[in-house]
């Protein structure tokens, strides 16, 4: 979270400072790659750098809060989730998934960032299972740290629905962990 600098941040970005525009980036990029990979996982990376090619376009035109300007960012990425869905709906390909490629990079500390992989990735394979509002709601409340309103805004629902649905995907989780097989969820 910006927090208190927030503003300062907001205005800087607008006139087109790389350093503002980085702070919101390096803020923000953790929590969208994450929503994106569940989303669109073949697509992540790219459509992770899309959002924020939107982002530094539309930047003047945004006026609002911290928590409205994040809701805004994953309003992005949702809509660009959508878009990569019909684009790979009218052409089928085989995609290498990014989970591939991934073990071709070096990195300075190789063991822990394989654990952090691990358990991220066993993470999002839950949440992958879970029925697709109810993942859209976990990951918006918990990776994009959004609040239930700003939640209901990026999704275009009521407060009361986001509220209703993370606390069935949660239960739906809890139960998953207590038995590994889906399929078995749906008694």
């Amino acid at each position: 979270m910006l927090g208190d600098d927030y503003e300062a941040i907001l205005a800087e970005a607008r006139r087109g400072s790389s350093v503002a525009l980085g702070a919101i980036y390096r803020d923000l990029f953790p929590s969208v790659l994450a929503y994106l990979r569940v989303r669109a996982p073949a697509d992540a990376e790219d459509l992770t750098s899309d959002v924020f090619l939107d982002v530094a376009r539309g930047i003047t035109r945004f006026a609002g809060s911290e928590g409205m300007f994040r809701a805004w960012v994953f309003t992005i990425a949702r809509r660009r989730a959508i878009d990569a869905a019909r684009r790979r709906a009218r052409r089928a390909t085989d995609v290498v998934p990014a989970e591939v490629l991934e073990g071709l990079v070096g990195s300075d500390d190789p063991a822990r960032e394989a654990v952090e992989a691990l358990e991220t990735a066993d993470a999002l394979e839950l949440v992958r299972q879970l029925p697709k509002g109810q993942a859209e709601v976990l990951l918006l409340r918990v990776v994009a740290g959004l609040s239930t309103e700003e939640t209901a805004r990026a999704l275009g629902r009521r407060p009361g629905a986001v509220r209703v649905a993370q606390h069935r995907a949660i239960r739906r989780l809890a139960r998953m962990l207590e038995r590994p097989d889906p399929e078995a969820d749906d008694a």
